[in-house]
Parts: structure tokens; sequence; C-alpha cells
């Protein structure tokens, strides 16, 4: 009986084996749709509710992140800041749900308050979606020094609005919000936008072989880049989030490419089946571009980037404006979902991206405080992060790591010493009772 049964086990793993061997079989689990990653949230956001008057409006502090839900409409929030010429950004993180129905337009923007209702002199940050459900991201600033309206301490009001077309998705989208400061600089520094700046398309971008590194879902989990080319996949309605360490003076050139798909359709065609979006290190949109796909080749390249300075902020172009703070900028490239309708949604498309960061970083303002606690800056641990391609938590828990071993080896180091002292200790007693002897 028991021979029987694994002669029949045998026959059935035989017979499975050759069914994997079929063509269509193999087909079959190639394609396989698997579930889209989602949204990576902020370790440690704080449940907060906004609302619709200032009376009630929850407090956030800088240094903190935030979840909350926004319906179309507004939201909000309450900021008690100092007067000590700090400058504070609140970002605020919108995620429409895979295969909401959204249109153009249709998009998020934050503005700072006073007391009185006015809104902070050029505080106002927007940021629009395509056709496509994706993250979006928009920022709102408080100058702390060239805002006179807005310096004095007190109660200042953060306020979300997310705009909706009639036939769009009316569900609230959850919410990120993330509030940063930026302490005040030092006398004398830069009050005046620049005058002019080496901008258009990078004249060349790298051309060597592509290296793989598989972008994050989000800000909190972007996966860190430097120069070079760099080889990645997307779906249809996937976006990938990938972040650079920009110093002060650096610039930068980048460049995303959507390869040939498999065809389900002998045509088709998706109106902004790529999309590009550069992020500042607080959040906000810097620059976008979109182009149609065919299923057989895309490309969009970004112009380059304004020198990173500090006198930017001061600038009229939207473009340059948010260039005005060194740290980690963010890129988030989206493929279309409607290149779902011509290709085969679960087989992932090849993307390659070429990057260029030029210029030898230059001296940082003379601020009065370390900007890294408000997560400015580029320090040696970005840096090594962007060698390594690290997202965020990884550096953190490289850093762990890479702490304990200097814990451990300076401990074996110690018991190594103790042990040759003990060791010549003995050494000396016995050749002193010898010399006795």
């Amino acid at each position: 009986m028991g021979r029987v049964r694994r002669t029949a086990l045998a026959g059935a793993a035989a017979l499975g084996l050759a069914a994997a061997a079929l063509p269509g079989a193999a087909h079959a689990e190639e394609t396989a749709p698997q579930p889209m990653p989602t949204y990576r949230t902020a370790e440690g956001a704080k449940a907060v509710k906004g609302t619709l008057s200032t009376a009630d409006a929850p407090l956030i502090e800088a240094g903190s992140v935030y979840a909350d839900e926004l319906g179309p409409g507004e939201r909000v929030y309450l900021l008690s800041l100092k007067q000590d010429r700090s400058d504070v950004y609140v970002s605020a993180v919108a995620r429409p749900a895979p295969g909401a129905k959204v249109s153009y337009g249709d998009g998020i923007e934050v503005e700072i308050m006073n007391t009185a209702g006015r809104s902070c002199p050029g505080s106002g940050g927007r940021a629009g979606l395509n056709y496509d459900p994706a993250p979006v991201s928009a920022a709102g600033v408080r100058r702390g020094a060239e805002d006179e309206d807005c310096a004095p301490a007190g109660v200042y009001y953060a306020k979300v609005t997310r705009t909706s077309a009639k036939g769009s998705d009316q569900s609230p989208w959850p919410l990120e919000l993330r509030v940063q400061r930026e302490p005040g600089r030092g006398a004398g520094g830069p009050t005046a936008a620049p005058s002019a700046w080496p901008s258009g398309t990078p004249a060349a971008l790298p051309g060597s072989e592509a290296v793989p590194r598989a972008g994050g879902t989000g800000f909190n989990d972007a996966r860190a880049l430097r120069s070079g080319v760099w080889r990645d996949e997307l779906r249809p309605g996937q976006t990938r989030f990938y972040r650079v360490p920009l110093d002060w003076g650096q610039q930068l050139g980048f460049s995303a490419e959507l390869a040939k798909a498999r065809m389900t359709k002998q045509y088709g065609s998706a109106s902004g089946g790529l999309v590009v979006s550069l992020y500042s290190p607080y959040r906000a949109l810097v620059a976008d571009k979109d182009t149609s796909y065919d299923g057989q080749q895309a490309g969009v390249t970004l112009g380059k980037t304004p020198p990173v300075a500090y006198e930017n902020r001061f600038a009229s172009d939207s473009d340059v404006k948010p260039v005005g703070v060194a740290g980690w900028y963010y890129i988030a490239v989206t493929m279309g979902t409607k290149v779902a309708e011509f290709t085969e949604d679960a087989t992932p498309v090849p993307l390659t991206l070429r990057m260029d960061v030029t210029d030898t970083p230059a001296k940082a303002p003379a601020y009065t405080e370390d900007p890294a606690a408000g997560g400015f800056g580029v320090g040696a641990g970005d840096r090594a992060a962007a060698k390594e391609g690290l997202t965020a938590p990884e550096a953190v828990e490289a850093a762990g790591k890479h702490s304990a071993m200097r814990v451990v080896a300076g401990a074996g180091f110690g018991t190594g010493t103790l042990l040759l002292l003990v060791l010549g200790g003995w050494i000396l007693l016995a050749r002193r009772g010898r010399a006795a002897a």
C-alpha cells in the first residue's frame, strides 16, 4: 500500500512538473498580478484631526510628522512659532487610493496664515495631479526674518486645501503632514534673489552601464542615488521614489526612460504615460514633466536645477524658489495607469535613470544653529547613504550596526589590553620568584 501511494505521489509530481513546463502554464505564472506596494508612512507619525475652522485646530509642532485624512475642501492646523528668524515649513502629502478617478488639476495647496486670517507673503505652495492617482505633495512656509506680517512670535495656522473636480473621487485621502524648522541665519546674509544661473537641459548625462536600484513607495523610504545610471522597473499605475543629496552650490540633471513593454495590442498610447516630479528637502514641488508612452520607448529629461543657494528663496521663478536649501531632493517617477490597456499589467517595464550632480559643494550660510536637526544640509552620513544606495530606514539601521560594532570593538580592545596586562604581571612575578630562589 505504501509503495502504491509513493508511486502515485511520484506520478502526480511528474505531471505537475510537466504542466509547469508547458508554455501556457509558465506564461500564466509569469503574468500573475502581484499586489502593488503601498505608500510607507513615516515611523512614529502621530494621528491628528484637522478642523474646518481655526477655533479648535489641533497643534502641530516642528520636528514631528502627523497622519490625517483629507476630503475635498480644507483643514486647519495650529502652529505656535517663535520670533527667532527661523523659517518653518509645513508639507502635506496626499495619497489617492489605487484606481481612484482623478482629473488634471486635482491637487492640494498649503498656506500659512496669521490670526487675522491673512496669508503670510509667499507662503502658499500647490501641486496638482495628472490623470493618475499618485502621491502628491505641496508645502507652505513662514519666513521668520523677511515677512513683516509673520515674523512676530505667536499663533499661526496651516491651511491644507484639496481641490477636486465634480467627476473626480470624493472620498477622503490619507494625508501625511510634516513640520520642519530651518534656523535663522546670522547678520550679513543674502536678502535678494540671484541675478543669473546656468540653466537648461544637461549637455550630457551619464551613459555607463546601469546599476540596479529599486525605488521606494514614497518620501520615507525613497532610495538614495548619486551621479550615475540606475536601473529599476515600473508597472502601470505605480510610482517609485528616489532621493539625491544636493549640497550648497550643486546642480542636478536627471532623465528617466521607459523601455519596451510586453504588448497585448498591436498599437496603443497613453497620454502622461511617464511622469517625473522633483521635490525639495521640505517636499515642495520644484519641477515636473510628462510624456506619452506607446509601449515602445519614452523618455523625460528635466532641465538642470539652479545651483542650491539661500537667496533662491527670494526668486519669483517657481523653478528657482524651492531650490533654496541643501539636503535630500526627491524624485518621483510614475507610469500611467492607462498603459495597462495595451500592455501586460503584471509584467514590469524596465526603467533607466540617468543622473548627474555637478559642481563642488560651496560654503553653507552662517546659520545660528545646526540645520541638520530640521532635516536640512548634507553630511558625511548622507553621502555614504547615497554611495551605498540606502533608504532612510536602512541608513538608520546601518548607523546603529556601525555604532554597535564600534562598542564591541572598543570592548574587545579593552579586554585584550587587560589580558595582556594580567599576563605581563604573571610573567613579572614568575621572574622575580626565580630570581629570589
